[in-house]
């Protein structure tokens, strides 16, 4: 494909400095573009890379002077997302329901949808318009997919969970296993039937091998625009607030309630029946054992507010010095106790 810089900054809402004629054929990072292609700058300590790349044309943000052709957005990295779409559109897929597809008498599937060798629909099951799913995929009876979403190889929907509008789910991952619920735990462990469902709703990103478990009673809810991360753990009547994002292997006990745009780090914890406000961030291997009020940047195990754990850790790199000037002090002063003692 070839478009212009011109037509690319149009799209964008951006500006032209330099030659707005420039021909680009593709998309490459800052080291690897070559003649024709286009890349970007958004992070700063990387500016002095645009005099020497070989890309021809970059986007970046205002402010930035170069004889180099430029496309001048406000967020480079933004543009850059949206300018991908003109050259990759995406895996081509066969047309309908392939023979070796089951698909349930009973089962509703669009016409339009794309179902590939292996796949299992189960009875009133619902596909929707140009959803794809691939090889493996398995959807319980009374689930439902929606329309333009696509599960990847061996996702499973088990019975009457709920997929929205323009779903990603990635290969392994698994909505709708039972809740881990136990009566009299580590003793008798009675298993709770898990009768409710998980919702899912549009435009949400599931990364590859994460668990969603179903509600015991209700819904586990993850709400509009939540982007999850491979590996993670979310379990029965969670709800995730719209927007927020959830990264790899991170953990989260049942009845947890977040709320809209928090973000949580990479293999944090949060315990159960707790309420994280919104806007909340959570850093990286964090344990949260408290709610949280809107707002909040917090980090640690336990959890304490971002300054403040900084500031502790500065100085628990230093204990090994204050504990040896600490006995050394206390021998001053229990030599003096003793001096003192002497001269009485």
């Amino acid at each position: 494909m070839e478009i212009t810089v011109k037509e690319i900054a149009e799209f964008l809402g951006g500006t032209v400095s330099g030659d707005e004629n420039t021909v680009i054929r593709g998309v490459s990072g800052i080291d690897e573009a070559g003649q024709g292609d286009i890349t970007f700058i958004s992070n700063p300590k990387y500016r002095k890379k645009i005099e020497s790349t070989r890309a021809s044309a970059i986007l970046v943000a205002p402010g930035i002077k170069s004889e180099k052709t430029l496309i001048i957005v406000n967020d480079p990295y933004i543009a850059l997302a949206k300018a991908l779409r003109f050259f990759d559109k995406g895996e081509e897929h066969p047309q309908g329901i392939s023979s070796e597809a089951y698909v349930a008498e009973s089962a509703r599937v669009a016409e339009t949808a794309v179902l590939y060798p292996g796949v299992y629909v189960g009875p009133d099951a619902q596909i929707g318009e140009r959803a794809v799913l691939y090889p493996g995929v398995k959807i319980g009876s009374e689930a439902a997919v929606g329309e333009d979403s696509v599960l990847y190889p061996n996702v499973s929907v088990y019975r009457k969970c709920l997929i929205g509008k323009r779903v990603i789910i990635h290969a392994g991952a698994v909505v709708g296993s039972d809740g881990f619920g136990f009566a009299n735990p580590g003793r008798e462990n009675f298993k709770v039937p898990q009768i409710g469902i998980v919702q899912i709703d549009d435009d949400v990103e599931i990364g590859a091998n994460t668990t969603i478990d179903r509600a015991t009673l209700g819904r586990t809810w993850i709400q509009r625009g939540v982007k999850i991360d491979n590996l993670v753990q979310i379990a029965h009547n969670v709800t995730v607030g719209q927007n927020s994002i959830i990264v790899a292997q991170v953990g989260i006990s049942g009845s947890t309630s977040l709320g809209r745009s928090v973000i949580i780090g990479g293999q944090a914890g949060l315990i159960g029946h707790i309420n994280i406000g919104d806007g909340v961030m959570i850093g990286a291997q964090s344990g949260v054992t408290e709610d949280l009020e809107p707002g909040q940047v917090v980090i640690g195990s336990p959890i304490l507010p971002h300054r403040k754990w900084m500031r502790a850790q500065t100085i628990f790199a230093k204990l090994p010095e204050i504990y040896k000037k600490m006995s050394q002090l206390e021998k001053q002063v229990r030599d003096l106790e003793q001096k003192s003692e002497k001269e009485k």
